[in-house]
């Protein structure tokens, strides 16, 4: 039953952490954000392989390194850089741009990690970036005061695309606990470094502010990436990735249900067209 649910709770974590950001960022700046996140996962993590008796002999060898390097793509640059975009640009672009992870995914895993994909999986693809970009419209093309905000934002989609291919080929014989900690206790490092080197931190030790780390931390980075990579370990890049074409649909719901904004007929179309993408890469078989 968790696995048939799994990517749609993904999806529904992944969009929540735009709002909450978007929240959060108004009372401490993007890169220490992330850092304080990333080290709070750590330290849950940490405590929970320790108090469990788990083993760290899954890391031996230099598979701890493959697990460090994925870490640092997937959740150090692939969350710095967007949530300085969010600073620049609203989150439904943001999430538009990141929605680009499954096609880049998708065509670089045929060559790196040798997965087919069937002609109906790449309509399917096809479908999730024309459903992408219904959501949001021209906006993200028309207003160029936002072009640095989703420039950023695509740095964020290399990282998660390199971490992901990363992760496929080199950690997924490693079991999922110590694999996370290992993961988590590099992105921490590497963010912890952008926020001292790249900004000027700024924290407001508020009720919101406070939420908005907590939601994101336990809920998106423990709950929704342990669920993100444990599709990616039994399935492929591109059948995991593929779920981020809903992202930006349900951004838009979220923020018309929690943040008031309007929802327009084009969110409403582009998340049609985006789920019924994300079915067809789900539904068809792999080669």
């Amino acid at each position: 039953m968790l696995v048939r649910f799994a990517p749609f709770l993904f999806v529904l974590l992944w969009s929540s952490s735009f709002i909450a950001a978007k929240a959060g960022l108004r009372h401490f700046s993007p890169l220490l954000f992330v850092a304080i996140r990333m080290a709070l996962c750590a330290a849950v993590l940490v405590v929970v392989m320790v108090v469990l008796r788990r083993s760290w002999r899954p890391l031996s060898g230099w598979r701890w390194l493959h697990c460090a390097i994925a870490g640092a793509l997937l959740n150090a640059i692939g969350l710095m850089a967007p949530h300085v975009g969010l600073l620049l640009a609203p989150a439904a672009q943001i999430a538009l741009v990141q929605s680009l992870t499954p096609l880049l995914t998708a065509v670089l895993g045929v060559v790196l990690l040798h997965e087919g994909l069937r002609t109906r999986q790449w309509f399917g693809l096809a479908l999730g970036v024309a459903g992408v970009g219904l959501v949001v419209g021209q906006a993200a093309l028309a207003d160029a005061a936002r072009f640095q905000g989703l420039v950023l934002a695509f740095v964020g989609v290399i990282g998660l695309v390199a971490g992901t291919l990363y992760f496929g080929r080199f950690c997924r014989g490693v079991p999922l606990l110590p694999s996370a900690t290992v993961q988590f206790v590099s992105a921490a490092g590497v963010s912890a470094l952008g926020a001292w080197w790249l900004e000027t931190p700024r924290a407001e030790w508020v009720g919101p502010g406070i939420a908005a780390i907590a939601w994101n931390t336990v809920m998106v980075s423990l709950g929704g990436m342990g669920l993100y990579f444990a599709m990616l370990a039994k399935g492929t890049a591109a059948r995991t990735t593929s779920n981020f074409y809903l992202v930006p649909g349900t951004t838009a719901v979220l923020a018309w249900a929690i943040l008031g904004d309007r929802l327009t007929p084009f969110a409403i179309m582009g998340l049609i067209v985006a789920s019924a993408g994300c079915w067809l890469v789900n539904a068809a078989p792999r080669t």
